[in-house]
C-alpha cells in the first residue's frame, strides 16, 4: 500500500472511532433500521441532505431526533402543511414601533438538523424557500443574508401512499437531496422488541456522544479519502449510462426520460468516500460505490410512460445498469 494512503488510513481509523459509539447510542432507542441509521450518518459525514420515503410508523422522525441528540446538535422539526408560508420557515422582518425600524426574526431553519416532516404537503413556494438554504447554506431575509449553522442538514420525510393534499416536489429540489432512502418495515423479531420497549415505563435516554464541531472536522477528513482514477471512471460510467445507455450496450433508452445530472457524479463520489470512512478505510472501493449508488441515483433518473406501463421503476432500470457496467 502507498505510504500516503497507509497514513491516511490510520488517521481515518482514529477519526471514525466515534461512528460505532454513535450507532450504539442511536440503537438504544431505534430497533433495527440499520440501513436508515447508516445512511443518515453517511449524509451527515458527506454534508448532504436526505429524503426519507416510507409509510407512517417506521421511526423516521424519531431516528432523526435521536441523531440530533447524540451529536449535541440543535434540532428543529417542521411539520409541513398546505397553509405553511416561507416566513414560517425562514423568518421575517418585524416592525418595532418603539425604535421605528424593522428587525429580523429568524425562523426555525437556523439549526443543525432540520426535520422537514411530510415535505410534499407544503406548496411550491415553501419548498422553493428551502432551495437557497439547502444549496448555499444561507438564508436571505429582506435585504440581509445570514449564514446557517455548521453542520446544516435537511432531513425530509414523505409518505408514498397518501397523495391527497400533497404537492409533488420540484425536480430542482429533489436533485438537491444527496440521498433518497426507501425505509422498509422491521423484521418480526425487531417488531417484537419495539412492542416490548414501547410497553415499558419510558424510552432509554440518549447521551450526547460528539459535538457538532467534531462532525465538521470529520466532514473535512471525508473529502480527503483517496479515490483511484479507475473508481472515478466507474462513477462516471454509471452516471453516463443513465444518459446514453446504448453506448454501454444497454437496451433501456426507451425506459429513461431523463438521466442523472452532473450533481449525481459529485454526490456519488462524496457519498462513496463517506461510506468508506464509515468502514474505517482511507480509500474508496467499487463496493462502496455500488453500496451507496442506488440511494444517490434513484431520484435522479426519471423513467418514461413506457417504463410505467411495464411496471418498471427507476430502481429496476438502475439495477440493470449496475449489472452491466464493468466494475474496475
Amino acid at each position: 500500500m502507498d505510504p500516503q494512503i497507509a497514513t491516511l488510513n490510520e488517521r481515518i481509523k482514529e477519526e471514525s472511532a466515534f461512528v460505532d459509539e454513535l450507532q450504539h447510542e442511536i440503537g438504544k432507542v431505534i430497533v433495527g433500521q440499520r440501513y436508515m441509521v447508516e445512511r443518515l450518518i453517511v449524509g451527515l459525514l458527506a454534508n448532504g441532505h436526505i429524503l426519507l420515503e416510507g409509510v407512517p410508523g417506521l421511526a423516521k422522525t424519531t431516528t432523526v431526533k435521536v441523531l440530533a441528540q447524540a451529536i449535541r446538535g440543535k434540532f428543529q422539526r417542521l411539520q409541513f402543511t398546505p397553509d405553511l408560508l416561507p416566513a414560517d420557515l425562514l423568518g421575517t422582518m418585524i416592525y418595532n414601533q418603539k425604535d421605528a425600524e424593522f428587525t429580523v426574526k429568524k425562523g426555525p431553519i437556523f439549526a443543525n438538523l432540520i426535520l422537514a416532516d411530510e415535505i410534499n404537503r407544503a406548496p411550491a413556494k415553501v419548498q422553493s424557500a428551502l432551495l437557497e438554504a439547502m444549496q448555499e447554506r444561507q438564508v436571505t431575509i429582506g435585504d440581509q443574508t445570514f449564514p446557517l449553522d455548521h453542520p446544516f442538514l435537511v432531513l425530509a420525510t414523505q409518505n408514498p401512499i397518501e397523495q391527497e393534499g400533497t404537492y409533488p416536489l420540484p425536480e430542482a429540489q429533489v436533485d438537491r437531496f444527496m440521498l433518497k432512502l426507501r425505509v422498509d418495515y422491521p423484521s418480526k423479531q425487531e417488531e417484537r422488541r419495539i412492542m416490548d420497549m414501547v410497553a415499558g415505563d419510558e424510552l432509554p435516554d440518549v447521551e450526547p456522544i460528539i459535538a457538532p464541531e467534531r462532525i465538521t472536522r470529520a466532514q473535512k477528513v471525508v473529502t480527503r479519502v483517496y479515490m483511484d482514477e479507475k473508481v472515478k471512471d466507474y462513477i462516471l460510467d454509471l452516471v453516463f449510462a443513465t444518459r446514453d445507455p446504448e453506448r454501454y450496450r444497454l437496451d433501456i433508452k426507451h425506459l429513461i426520460a431523463y438521466g442523472a445530472s452532473p450533481r449525481a457524479s459529485v454526490y456519488l463520489a462524496l457519498a462513496a468516500r463517506a461510506h468508506s470512512f464509515l468502514r474505517g478505510r482511507g480509500y474508496v472501493t467499487p463496493e462502496d460505490v455500488k453500496a451507496i449508488g442506488l440511494d444517490v441515483l434513484r431520484h435522479r433518473v426519471i423513467t418514461t410512460y413506457e417504463a410505467e406501463a411495464e411496471d418498471l421503476t427507476s430502481e429496476d432500470v438502475l439495477k440493470r445498469i449496475f449489472d452491466v457496467v464493468e466494475v474496475p
